[in-house]
């Protein structure tokens, strides 16, 4: 039989020349069914049957290159290799819901993230700034980043907070 005497080196011969598996694995069994179509031209001697194996897996494999330079490119491979670009009206949203986020926090916590997220002072110039310690400066960036990711996770509080009332 063809597969017992031929099958690995056909498999490996088809992925050498894909680099792909799978393909190399459809390129064998079309091989094998276009060798049980013409029994006629695949008779002979071992290593001329051999010889017309590896001859129509080599034209498979060029057959393929071809028919995938001719057809546009899928979407799928499209969104892989270009990702949509975000504009600055993404922009824009994304600072609106971290103000109306912002907005929620308690006057503590947000002082807190204001001092050290916008003006840039460290946890020691933060606490002097507002006069508490180090440490609560600590846990409160703690507990008000916290909520915020927790607010900013969920869709359906993220798009009320573009709401007026929010």
């Amino acid at each position: 039989m063809l597969t017992d005497e031929h099958g690995r080196a056909m498999l490996a011969f088809s992925t050498r020349l894909t680099g792909d598996p799978s393909a190399a694995e459809d390129i064998v069994q079309e091989t094998l069914v276009r060798a049980w179509r013409h029994r006629d031209k695949a008779v002979g001697g071992q290593s001329d049957v051999r010889a017309w194996l590896f001859t129509v897996i080599r034209n498979l494999v060029i057959d393929r290159a071809r028919a995938r330079n001719v057809r546009p490119i899928e979407v799928v491979e499209t969104v892989m290799t270009h990702p949509v670009q975000r504009d600055h009206a993404d922009r824009v949203v994304d600072s609106m819901l971290v103000f109306q986020a912002l907005n929620t926090l308690s006057p503590e916590h947000r002082a807190v993230l204001e001092d050290v997220y916008i003006h840039g002072n460290t946890v020691r110039e933060t606490a002097e700034n507002l006069g508490i310690s180090p440490g609560t400066v600590k846990s409160r960036t703690y507990y008000a980043l916290r909520s915020l990711h927790a607010l900013l996770r969920e869709p359906d509080r993220t798009a009320d907070c573009l709401a007026p009332a929010c």
